[in-house]
């Protein structure tokens, strides 16, 4: 057999790697996103006319109806047979608290404030929460992770008792990030998981010790759940305890517990952070009510897809959540509609943009793509939970979770923020991709605030499936990393769940254009190839999934 001279070489190999890639331009579609089809969706959603977006309102319907008709609008098919909606049963469980609460201790007794001193509320679905001198446990951090050999309940009878919990996790404010990831928040560190842990110690309540930095936000954050009703999903039939009740107390009343108990909280917080820390009853007891009104109704996600031309049955799913806060308290201008502009009309706008650019592509992605709006992100990540624990399509045939969370208003950027960076694989087609557009990945500025657990994202990493979450970034092209991050902490200020987010027409979309088109090429590259992204080593995620060959 004649012998190919190299440059011949080169070019067979170029001819087959172009017929086995032969589906996927990297142009493709990209056209097809456009600035001015961003901010129309956008002032659609957060127009009054939506009214904040709220699950179990009119704002749902209205919010819904239009959602159906972008979809059918794209040629988008519906997602869950023949129907654009999934249904997602819920509770709403509206609390009236007493307006104290009364320590019994060894040495004093002293009264707690409702608001000021403390907030609880119950997921259960009982009228009334009823703490007659229950008893107070300090049990550090409140965590169980047998991969870092740490165990808060270790010996410790927490069953029908209250305990009294460290917001963050152990490795905050060290220099090991190995352990517990150092600054950056575990999910140990989260209050979602201090409930869940507590209920699963058998506790009859649990409450977390608010401290600003290590939250990663204010007490005032925590007083907005003062009485303020909260969505579930509905528990009915599924035999789930929990606990009684649940809530948080400020710094300063907990060093008046600690006061009343004859102890020093400052010294015991700091020996909970060591290793082999037992916990401890303060021999105090607490007693208040709080009264509980249930309301069963049913939210919906909002779903649509393009099925696959030779995968149909593997699936890339894209997600944004349509909901907000309705109408709510008025700001000072007098405003109670919560619009959510950026937070997350942004974030469904820019999901319809990328199914555009899928629309366009000249050859239909050979893996399904789903295009998922789910209900009840403000509320819990309740609309994601529910999808996840209730998949339309399965865990296992899922290839990847995109989620798109707020929207770059700033113009363009010469990064992009990831959230929870070196988690799985899909970091790695990112930065590809992002190298393209001359930009680079960046981490998360401010990993205390355990975002990669505050997006819905983080109900498909639970069930194993590589999520990827980024954000707006802040190094701008032209002003530089002080103007993001000025841009940013305005936004966080005056607008983050507050009326003021309401669209504006002098918004600079380009930087969200090219988000969009980002995202649009991840899903590209994972729709078209063989492989399936896997999770890092380092991911506390890994366990959850095997390898896909």
């Amino acid at each position: 057999m004649k012998t190919l001279c190299r440059p011949m070489m080169l070019l067979v190999l170029l001819a087959l790697t172009a017929c086995k890639h032969d589906a996927y331009n990297s142009d493709d579609g990209l056209a097809a996103i456009t600035p001015t089809g961003l901010a129309a969706t956008i002032q659609s959603l957060a127009s009054d006319e939506f009214q904040g977006r709220r699950p179990f309102t009119a704002g749902e319907k209205t919010t819904l109806t239009y959602l159906e008709e972008q979809f059918k609008t794209l040629g988008l098919e519906p997602g869950n047979g023949t129907s654009y909606l999934q249904e997602v049963p819920m509770v709403e469980i509206l609390p009236t608290a007493d307006t104290t609460m009364a320590v019994k201790s060894t040495k004093k007794n002293i009264t707690l404030s409702g608001f000021k001193d403390y907030v609880l509320w119950s997921q259960r679905t009982d009228s009334l929460l009823s703490w007659k001198d229950e008893e107070l446990v300090f049990a550090g951090f409140g965590i169980v992770a047998p991969e870092y050999n740490w165990n808060d309940y270790k010996d410790l009878d927490v069953k029908n008792k209250i305990v009294l919990v460290l917001v963050n996790d152990p490795g905050f404010g060290g220099e090991d990030t190995t352990f517990f990831k150092g600054n950056t928040m575990t999910y140990y560190g989260r209050w979602t998981y201090k409930f869940e842990e507590a209920a699963r110690q058998g506790a009859k309540g649990c409450l977390v010790i608010h401290n600003t930095v290590p939250a990663g936000y204010g007490f005032w954050v925590v007083q907005n759940s003062w009485n303020a009703p909260h969505l579930y999903l509905d528990p009915r039939g599924k035999n789930q305890y929990f606990c009684e009740g649940v809530g948080w107390t400020s710094m300063p009343a907990t060093e008046k517990l600690f006061e009343a108990a004859g102890l020093n909280f400052g010294e015991w917080q700091s020996k909970a952070r060591q290793p082999g820390f037992k916990g401890f009853s303060l021999n105090t007891k607490v007693s208040t009510q709080v009264k509980l009104k249930t309301t069963y109704n049913k939210s919906y996600n909002a779903i649509a897809k393009i099925t696959g031309s030779e995968k149909p049955d593997e699936y890339i799913i894209y997600t944004a959540h349509w909901d907000h806060f309705g109408i709510g308290k008025p700001n000072d201008a007098g405003d109670s509609i919560y619009n959510g502009a950026v937070d997350n009309a942004g974030g469904v706008a820019t999901m319809m943009e990328i199914a555009k650019g899928f629309k366009a592509l000249k050859n239909k992605p050979k893996r399904s793509i789903v295009f998922l709006a789910v209900t009840a992100e403000e509320q819990g990540l309740w609309g994601s939970a529910y999808y996840a624990q209730n998949p339309v399509y399965p865990v296992g045939q899922t290839v990847a979770n995109i989620n798109i969370d707020f929207t770059n208003v700033y113009g363009r950027m010469k990064d992009i923020t990831v959230i929870g960076l070196g988690q799985s694989e899909l970091d790695d087609y990112l930065k590809e991709e992002a190298t393209k557009q001359g930009r680079y990945l960046a981490p998360d500025p401010n990993p205390v605030a355990g975002m990669y657990f505050r997006s819905d994202h983080f109900n498909f990493a639970k069930v194993g499936i590589p999520a990827l979450f980024s954000g707006n970034g802040i190094d701008h092209v032209d002003k530089g990393k002080d103007f993001g991050r000025e841009a940013e902490a305005e936004y966080t200020k005056n607008r983050y769940h507050q009326p003021n987010d309401q669209f504006d027409a002098q918004w600079d979309l380009s930087g969200a254009v090219e988000d969009a088109k980002l995202m649009l090429q991840v899903g590209k590259r994972l729709s078209f190839e063989e492989k399936w992204p896997q999770w890092k080593s380092t991911s506390e995620f890994k366990s959850l999934r095997e390898p896909k060959k």
